[in-house]
């Protein structure tokens, strides 16, 4: 017997429901239709029915559309309801325990500033980014205020309600809609086995910025907030995927105690190489591709062990996903990506990769784009993956500590000296020093580098160069 005989999701403007529906509705075994409830329209704007139940008879009789939603939907049946929709809809479905409840949230700032724009811009739904409209929302602070009175009084309501009635809802965040587990696990909540393999890529991410960069008042704004930062408006938004450990990818030494933790598009090679003669070895007797079972019996028998990671910097990393991934064709290029940014994208490099006519300024050029690409890919605004060479060190790292923490991290710039303090460490002292990585080809990052390329990497990776206090490349 099914769990429940139809779901709500109760959410406010801008919070994501449309994400978030449209990801419900990828499963067969659930059709959501929209506002239900909404006393402007039924279902979606221009709509006139749902499942044959009017406005006109679901005003006169709200029960009748649920029973109709119950019984007629494709799959388990649901809809999305706001604090202002009709408040006889949601009593009934807030004391049905056979109703399963989806509480989505959202920072109230965020969810007011994105309202703002939308009714600037007139745009309420993006799925080309090449179409985003831009603009700047005017903070008004008693319009913010009546904003948080509404959303407090409304979550109020619904927690006290399933409190009182030994109910329980699945909560997620605004920041969870990018999350394939997420949206899988609510799955598993309503009741069926159908699990998605990705997430729908139509709707993209309207306003990405940090709230600082999308209010013309933002000084008024924290200002009325008495300057507390309740509402997190400083924080950089992370649309970007969690990420997992990634075990098989770790290098354990050949006889060493000692893990090496990589971040792609680093000095994979030339940490390799350094490993291999701690032990007199060639870099292909290193062991890999280890699951975490075997690596966690290898941590109980290595004692004294001790892993590390090498950060590089975000310019120079990006250059290197650009270069080996993107620009040539070779063994290790992501040719399926490379065809997408070339033809939708517009990415202007040779499709055979560099030519002749490939100049220097050619090469400036590519590599910008490439970046203003991933401007857009890691704030989840393209249906592209966020690839393990060019997504943050920042969510690499925290994709490590699911399963282990580095006991160091160390910086491209000093791996000489800090993989020497380490070798010592192990009982490998006078170990020889690490090779630097070689310039990229067909254009080092030193032939192209100016503040103009310093300044979009720095907005590209804000999360990494606030986390990890980057300056300058050069």
């Amino acid at each position: 017997m099914q769990k429940f005989d139809y779901f709500v999701v109760l959410a406010e403007m801008r919070t994501g429901s449309n994400l978030l529906e449209t990801n419900i509705n990828a499963f067969q075994s659930f059709q959501c239709h929209g506002e239900a409830f909404n006393p402007a329209f039924i279902g979606y704007p221009n709509r006139t029915e749902i499942i044959g139940v009017t406005q006109a008879m679901r005003e006169s009789d709200p029960a009748r559309l649920i029973d109709t939603i119950k019984e007629y939907s494709d799959g388990l049946g649901g809809f999305r309801l706001f604090h202002d929709h009709d408040a006889r809809a949601l009593d009934i479905c807030l004391n049905d325990p056979r109703c399963a409840k989806i509480v989505l949230t959202r920072n109230p700032a965020e969810s007011y500033i994105s309202w703002k724009i939308a009714q600037e811009t007139g745009q309420w739904k993006l799925t080309n980014i090449k179409r985003r409209r831009d603009a700047k929302a005017t903070f008004d602070a008693k319009e913010f205020e009546q904003h948080v009175t509404n959303l407090q009084a409304f979550q109020v309501l619904v927690q006290n309600t399933l409190q009182k009635s030994g109910q329980t809802a699945f909560y997620i965040s605004y920041e969870d809609l990018n999350d394939l587990d997420i949206i899988n696990g609510l799955a598993a909540y309503l009741g069926t086995d159908e699990r998605l393999r990705a997430l729908d890529s139509s709707l993209k991410i309207q306003n990405p910025q940090a709230l600082s960069d999308k209010v013309a008042n933002f000084g008024e704004m924290t200002k009325a907030l008495s300057g507390l930062d309740r509402f997190n408006l400083t924080r950089t938004p992370e649309f970007e995927p969690r990420r997992g450990p990634a075990v098989p990818s770790h290098v354990v030494a050949h006889s060493a105690p000692l893990i090496y933790m990589p971040i792609k598009s680093g000095p994979d090679v030339e940490v390799a190489a350094w490993m291999a003669a701690l032990d007199n070895v060639a870099p292909d007797a290193l062991h890999t591709k280890m699951n975490q079972k075997d690596l966690r019996q290898w941590m109980r028998q290595a004692g004294g062990h001790r892993s590390f990671t090498v950060l590089r910097h975000p310019v120079a990393r990006a250059h290197t996903a650009f270069c080996q991934r993107i620009l040539h064709t070779g063994p290790g290029s992501l040719g399926e990506i490379r065809r997408v940014l070339r033809n939708f994208h517009k990415l202007p490099i040779p499709g055979g990769g560099p030519d002749d006519s490939y100049d220097k300024r050619a090469h400036y050029v590519a590599f910008t784009a490439f970046l203003e690409f991933l401007r857009a890919n890691l704030r989840g605004q393209t249906s592209v993956r966020v690839d393990a060479n060019w997504a943050t060190q920042t969510a690499i790292l925290q994709g490590m500590a699911q399963f282990s923490l580095p006991d160091v991290i160390i910086r491209e710039n000093e791996m000489q000296m800090q993989l020497g303090a380490l070798a010592k460490q192990i009982g490998r002292p006078g170990a020889a020093p690490a090779e630097a990585a070689p310039p990229e080809t067909p254009y080092a990052l030193d032939d192209i580098y100016d503040d103009d390329l310093e300044t979009l990497v720095a907005d590209v990776y804000q999360r990494d160069y606030i986390m990890f206090g980057w300056n300058r490349w050069r």
